[in-house]
């Protein structure tokens, strides 16, 4: 029997079960739109990818706004209000934390400054885009989040665009935070104990890209174009190969850029036609245009360039600040004071205080205008200008264009300062000049220019600038060179998409083989756990595929080594195993084997097949607020971060593309979860199962393509 106290749960339970179905937007008819010119056709395909087609490029950002509004208006609202630092507005005291952290940089001031410094063009691009996001905010329903947090949307603007799309500058660039630690390292070990736990690549594996030495021991090398602790696991890879290396006489170029894996994803997928505008591929999700992607012309795809971006200088603070209020939902507001000036940004730690110079906030410019210029790109040269004004965060960019033409250039605005943000200065404050953009490692184009990138050291001993305190590993970069050169044959698209599913580790492998080299030479110090384990890794391939246990043994040696170091990194891990392996002792081989197979000391470390063990779970931002059924599939771990395939915890390939430059209706782009945001439309995870399968699917480009696709029609009348 039910008691009264049980009937309103149940109420509100059925409530939210209504809401959850009911609040999908419209996706077929007719819907009228305030700002409209003319009539603008949303065709959506089989995965309910918006292929949007107008008569005018402001009616076509206009739609744009309204498509991305209707889909993801409940994520693109939490990325500003992170920005911002106001989700204590939504989500109460325990986002404090993070809304202080957040406002150590004044973002309203800085899109505000990005703005102003737009051409006409795209600032209407902005206001159109903002004016579909209000359109949708008033037609379609609003997304349930809404009612579950007790608040409600207020309206866009076309500076809130830009600052979604600072989101990924924060993301990306090197944090000062990581400077500080890496000045502690320096001033405790000095310059030699630096360059040891932070090597700036791992010389065994280095494959530089730009003025790399030839030797008789080095891979043989196919044509190409005239050259011009442990970092969070934020990798992409990138790779292209200009006409004549292709068995379609096509550029290719392959793309896979590694996030942080929720639902829903950053990505937006998208198809733009306007007169005189045609661009499709990834949109970051509140922002107008296409950010990675192709156009009629070309294609380009991006890796993180790992390269210092902000100088932090021992610093005296302001004597003045500027106190900020942070609301805080059903709780009392509360305040803090900032120091910041023309330089930059003042943190303190300590007794100490620091000024972080960064142009992103000294001199902000926004991206949006290099991707713009890349969308109206007519040839590679219009690229490459557009990617000399590209401010960063700083990118390597593979570019290929239907003239068959390949080409690579690292871009963003990079200080020429000395210390490449190895340590803090302790001279007083200046401005470094940037490195102009023809000064930064590039391959000409070229038809037979075969480039590669996974955020790897790009240049060989002879550049002359130092770029980064530490690049991301070369691992991945080694493993796609291997693959490309062992080829064999003209490459496929499908070659490319099959070099996106590899999932050797050549890190843990030959961490796996200095193990088991070690135990093999010290049997009397395994315990009988760890002689289990050595017998799982005897005979292991280096693949972190699904049904592998030695994958995961491999996994967890490799991360309880540098969880217990506290500088450690995979690389200094590896080149440091390496040279004590060269001269092995009793004392060298019981570090090691402590340092590795010391996790299984926990009873409850995991042993089982890496797809259990590294299995990753979809999570919705609300899931945090304990409830799970916003929550995406859990996909089976299969890769890691230092396989080309990444698919393992929380981290992942956040698209795969491959593009066959002027065949745009082959190739193709995939996405881990589904394109609406919306957790009651069936296009909210429904693209998992086939991203897991490793199938590229084509993103229809041309009419007859789009027509043949289309499922569903929403016609925007004025």
């Amino acid at each position: 029997m039910l008691t009264l106290l049980a009937i309103p749960a149940i109420i509100l339970a059925l409530y939210l079960f209504i809401e959850f179905h009911t609040a999908v937007a419209q996706v077929s008819g007719s819907i009228q739109v305030p700002r409209l010119q003319a009539a603008v056709q949303i065709l959506r395909d089989d995965r309910d990818i918006p292929h949007i087609r107008a008569a005018n490029e402001h009616d076509l950002f206009l739609a744009q706004g309204f498509a991305e509004g209707s889909d993801r208006l409940f994520q693109m609202d939490l990325t500003r209000h992170f920005v911002y630092g106001r989700l204590a507005e939504w989500f109460g005291p325990q986002a404090i934390a993070s809304d202080e952290r957040s406002r150590n940089i004044d973002v309203r001031t800085v899109v505000q400054r990005q703005y102003e410094r737009l051409n006409p063009m795209q600032s209407a691009m902005l206001s159109a885009f903002a004016d579909g996001v209000n359109a949708a905010m008033q037609k379609q329903p609003l997304p349930f989040e809404y009612r579950l947090l007790f608040v409600r949307p207020q309206p866009w603007s076309a500076q809130d665009s830009l600052a979604v799309g600072f989101a990924t500058v924060l993301n990306l660039a090197d944090p000062y935070q990581d400077v500080l630690k890496r000045d502690v390292v320096y001033r405790l070990r000095g310059p030699n104990g630096y360059d040891a736990a932070y090597p700036l690549t791992d010389p065994k594996y280095d494959v530089p890209l730009v003025g790399e030495k030839r030797t008789a021991q080095s891979t043989p090398q196919r044509a190409r174009g005239e050259a011009g602790s442990e970092p969070l696991p934020l990798g992409s890879n990138a790779w292209t190969a200009g006409a004549a290396l292709t068995a379609g006489g096509h550029a290719l170029l392959a793309n896979d850029p590694h996030l942080d894996l929720s639902i829903p994803g950053i990505w937006y997928l998208v198809d733009l036609k306007a007169p005189g505008y045609h661009a499709a591929g990834a949109s970051l999700a509140g922002t107008p245009g296409v950010i990675l992607g192709h156009n009629d012309a070309l294609a380009w795809g991006a890796t993180n360039g790992t390269v210092a971006a902000l100088s932090v200088f021992r610093a005296v603070r302001p004597a003045r600040g500027v106190a900020e209020t942070f609301g805080v939902h059903f709780g009392t507001p509360v305040s803090q004071t900032y120091y910041r000036d023309a330089r930059g940004f003042y943190i303190t730690r300590g007794a100490r205080s620091y000024l972080v110079a960064w142009s992103a906030v000294t001199n902000p410019r926004s991206p949006l205008i290099a991707f713009d210029g890349l969308d109206r790109a007519h040839s590679m040269e219009d690229a490459l200008r557009a990617l000399s004004s590209y401010p960063g965060p700083t990118q390597n960019f593979v570019v290929a264009a239907r003239d068959g033409r390949a080409a690579y250039a690292l871009a963003g605005w990079i200080p020429n300062d000395p210390l490449w943000g190895r340590r803090v200065h302790d001279e007083p404050y200046r401005d470094f000049a940037p490195l102009s953009f023809a000064t930064l490692p590039h391959v000409a184009p070229s038809r037979n220019a075969l480039v590669f990138t996974a955020n790897n050291k790009m240049y060989a001993d002879a550049y002359p600038f130092r770029l980064s305190p530490t690049f991301a590993p070369p691992y991945r970069a080694y493993r796609i060179r291997q693959l490309l050169h062992e080829a064999n044959q003209k490459f496929s698209a499908a070659y490319f998409s099959g070099m996106q599913q590899d999932t050797l580790s050549i890190a843990e492998l030959e961490l796996a083989k200095l193990v088991v080299a070690a135990a093999r030479r010290r049997p009397a110090l395994l315990e009988p756990t760890e002689r289990k384990a050595v017998e799982e890794l005897k005979n292991w391939n280096g693949r972190m595929s699904p049904d592998s246990r030695a994958a995961t043994i491999a996994y967890a040696m490799r991360l309880y080594a540098i969880e217990n170091d506290p500088s450690g990194n995979t690389t200094s891990l590896l080149v440091g195993a390496r040279e004590e392996a060269r001269r092995p002792s009793e004392a060298s081989d019981r570090v090691l084997l402590r340092k590795t197979l010391g996790f299984l000391r926990d009873p409850n470390a995991a042993t089982e097949p890496w797809g259990a063990a590294g299995a990753l779970h979809m999570l919705n931002p609300l899931s945090s607020l304990g409830i799970p059924w916003l929550n995406g599939p859990t996909l089976p771990g299969n890769g890691d971060t230092y396989s080309i395939h990444v698919l393992g915890k929380n981290f992942s390939q956040s698209f795969r593309a491959v593009w066959d430059a002027g065949n745009w209706d082959a190739g193709g782009i995939v996405i881990p979860a589904g394109e609406s945001g919306e957790p009651g439309s069936p296009h909210y995870a429904d693209l998992a199962s086939t991203y897991v399968k490793g199938t590229l699917v084509p993103l229809p480009y041309t009419d007859a393509a789009v027509a043949a696709r289309t499922v569903t029609r929403l016609t925007l009348a004025p």
